[in-house]
């Protein structure tokens, strides 16, 4: 267990008023501690040195941010050792919890509607450390993976954990001449430093949730290009991958990928796009710049289709609370059985009746209840499949002219922001001009096998 830290004790001090202490979590069903109440966080950023030989990550890390309510007092999710922490510019007394809290004093009342610039300086080993009951940090001397879903952020940064709160982001992180630092967004330079070091900076302009937040440092190489719209493409090769013309034959079409999806989804959100591959674990759609195994051959171009399809369900459209994770999964894989289609392959229909028929009534797979899977089963195949199957079901009731508009209304309507099972089921029935209960209760909350599929 990690020892509390406590820094600048006032003795006696009176309780806060409980109304101007901000919530330690920002009421997930599922994490009770993600996320934080009273503020609403505008930019994070990040001025980070980072040793991968031994794991030390070290510097200050700003928060801008707006206050809710008036507070006294309130919580960042962060886990590594906390030296000082300001609060618009004065000294903030604070507390590292056991639980990943990091409990801060201000010197002064922060006013509902205020700015706050918060101001956490560190140094720490982040894979030494756990929430939750696991660790998030990837780490060898040759390649570190900041990356991690449903969490990542308290591992490296002090955040207000939970997709609800976004921000734009600079990160900004030095590491030793030789090795290579990929994040989100734009590549805004890099430089130079003192002793061999060389500073990298990345910018991500658009609302960014914080497990949709990466950090790899490793042996790289990087190719930067721009697309005729203007917007960065921007690539990274793990230098020990076996298979790399085998990975670029597939990540060099994510280009022509976000032209198909724009036409079915409706404008592609950022203003860059790429990806990064590395000789371990699975993908995950870190925003703007997806990372993936280096196994891609085998998988073929649907699992760009899949990660990319993220940029618009997961990315900018957030969900609300991690129980509506299929509306991240079960549209990315529906985007894949309509890649499918379009190339001429089997049909999305075809690629839903295999699914079907691909499960017995008494599978454990239609147990799940998609719509509300539980934390473990956050993950789990019928999260992405039968959700999936719930949007084909839509389609096959709607008919495709609407299930598309609803599709591309759910996109712009929702668009840097966060949204609800509720409010897609709701924006469904709208455009259909139908009541569609029934159909989503049998696909997303009946924990058996439909009798029929559409």
């Amino acid at each position: 267990m990690r020892t509390l830290v406590i820094a600048t004790l006032l003795a006696f001090a009176p309780a806060p008023a409980a109304d101007t202490v901000g919530a330690p979590g920002i009421g997930d069903a599922y994490y009770p501690l993600d996320g934080n109440g009273g503020y609403d966080v505008t930019h994070y950023d990040l001025r980070l040195s980072y040793q991968p030989l031994t794991d030390e990550l070290w510097g200050t890390t700003t928060v801008l941010a707006t206050a809710t309510q008036d507070l006294t007092r309130f919580d960042l999710d962060f886990l590594l050792r906390t030296s000082a922490v300001r609060v618009n510019n004065a000294p903030a007394r604070f507390v590292s919890q056991e639980d990943g809290e990091l409990v801060v004093t201000p010197a002064t009342r922060i006013a509902k509607g205020d700015r706050m610039v918060i101001a956490v300086t560190y140094r720490d080993k982040p894979s030494t450390h756990e929430r939750y009951g696991f660790t998030a940090w990837w780490w060898t001397p040759t390649l570190t993976r900041g990356l991690g879903e449903p969490h990542i952020a308290p591992w490296w940064y002090p955040a207000n954990d939970h997709p609800r709160d976004k921000a734009t982001y600079d990160v900004s992180v030095a590491v030793p001449d030789g090795k290579e630092v990929i994040s989100n967004g734009t590549l805004a330079g890099t430089r130079r430093q003192p002793g061999g070091w060389v500073r990298w900076n990345w910018r991500s302009t658009s609302p960014q949730g914080p497990y949709q937040t990466s950090l790899l440092v490793g042996d790289f190489d990087i190719v930067r290009r721009t697309l005729p719209d203007g917007r960065a493409f921007i690539n990274a090769y793990d230098t020990s991958i076996p298979n790399r013309t085998d990975a670029e034959a597939l990540i060099d079409r994510t280009p022509e990928i976000v032209a198909w999806e724009s036409s079915v989804f409706g404008d592609y959100p950022f203003d860059a796009m790429g990806g990064t591959v590395t000789p371990c674990c699975d993908g995950l759609e870190n925003q703007t710049r997806p990372t993936y195994g280096a196994d891609l051959a085998p998988v073929g171009p649907g699992v760009v289709v899949h990660e990319m399809a993220h940029m618009w369900f997961g990315d900018s459209v957030s969900l609300h609370d991690w129980r509506d994770i299929w509306l991240n999964e079960g549209f990315a894989t529906y985007a894949e059985w309509l890649w499918s289609e379009h190339t001429g392959a089997a049909t999305a229909a075809q690629r839903a009746r295999e699914t079907y028929d691909g499960y017995p009534a008494k599978d454990p797979f239609w147990q799940t209840i998609v719509a509300d899977p539980g934390e473990r089963d956050l993950f789990a195949s019928s999260v992405y499949e039968r959700g999936a199957l719930a949007l084909h079901a839509l389609r096959a009731a709607v008919g495709d002219t609407t299930f598309f508009r609803i599709l591309r209304t759910w996109a712009a309507t929702h668009e840097g922001g966060v949204a609800t099972t509720g409010e897609f089921i709701e924006l469904a029935e709208r455009l259909a001009g139908r009541d569609l209960g029934t159909l989503f209760h049998t696909w997303l909350e009946v924990p058996t096998k439909p009798r029929t599929l559409p």
